[in-house]
């Protein structure tokens, strides 16, 4: 299967300053709606309080500014060579064709935004990824923005090539699931989660686990040493069909650890469950396919067809 790569970071840094206008004409016509969206709504260049002078001087200013030009020299050298990416993503849209023949393979565009953002969906379900956000776990994230919560270290630690394919996919993955039903209950969240991260592990059957699931090797080694004393914390804490989103909120969201739990237990632990839950629910229905799936949203009847019953070690 072929991947449809467009490099737009590529295409907007080679612009000559000199001559901006026209090539800034060029670049809209080329990417008529991702342009729109970057221009527009990530770095506000059309926005008169950020850019006064206007969208044209604005972008030729972005692309001159030596810190930004340094951030772009910097991604040229971490993804010189983007075929593995594009190798990877190969084998995991053959896996889409397979699972969900119905739905079209997503385009690929890169950009940069100054670390404003990772990934997003646009169009008819493309994707645009976001080169400076994997950078590597030890670039200076830290060192941007100090006070910023997504520079912290224990979500920085993902920010690399080896991590690009699997939160791009997950983006995409997130859109087919849709949002978590009314109710919101802890086993809501669970169930919804579950199914992004069984979808994401049939995609990419070759990726590490620390990878789909975005913890280190010990936390993940923890996890299945400890599948039954996880489950056995949300029941005993009657925190299942708990809605205070605030009380369960780390066991569904990035977090550095889980509230409760010992200190080897990593944030969003109740997603990984949910997931161990639908594994089992599939094995009780092999002939279910993956657009039905997605279509059942009643968590409390999964839990109950699944049987789930946590390993023991």
């Amino acid at each position: 299967v072929s991947v449809d790569l467009k490099r737009f970071e590529k295409d907007l840094f080679s612009i000559d300053t000199n001559r901006f206008a026209p090539g800034f004409l060029k670049l809209q016509n080329d990417y008529p709606v991702f342009s729109d969206i970057i221009f527009k709504n990530v770095l506000g260049a059309y926005d008169p309080r950020i850019a006064p002078e206007g969208p044209e001087n604005y972008m030729r200013g972005f692309i001159a500014a030596p810190v930004v030009r340094k951030l772009y020299d910097t991604c040229q050298i971490v993804f010189k060579d983007f075929s593995p990416i594009e190798k990877q993503f190969s084998g995991a849209f053959k896996f889409i064709k397979y699972y969900f023949p119905q739905r079209r393979l997503p385009t690929l565009t890169t950009f940069i935004s100054e670390y404003s953002l990772a990934v997003f969906i646009y169009g008819k379900g493309d994707l645009g990824v976001g080169l400076d956000f994997f950078l590597g776990s030890k670039y200076p994230y830290a060192s941007i923005n100090y006070e910023n919560p997504n520079f912290s270290n224990y979500l920085t630690r993902t920010y690399n090539k080896d991590h690009l394919v699997s939160k791009t996919l997950m983006a995409l993955v997130d859109d087919w699931v849709g949002e978590v039903p009314p109710r919101e209950r802890l086993l809501d969240h669970m169930i919804q989660n579950g199914k992004k991260l069984y979808v994401l592990r049939k995609l990419l059957p070759d990726t590490p686990d620390s990878v789909i699931y975005e913890y280190s090797k010990e936390q993940m080694a923890w996890l299945k040493k400890n599948e039954s004393n996880v489950w056995s914390f949300f029941t005993s804490e009657n925190l299942l069909y708990n809605e205070d989103y605030q009380k369960i909120r780390k066991y569904v969201e990035y977090s550095p650890n889980a509230p409760g739990m010992p200190k080897e237990a990593p944030g969003k632990t109740a997603n990984w469950i949910g997931e161990c839950i639908i594994s089992a629910y599939m094995k009780k229905n092999p002939n279910m396919n993956f657009e039905t799936l997605l279509k059942q949203n009643d968590a409390q009847k999964i839990l109950e067809i699944s049987k789930y019953r946590p390993k023991r070690n």
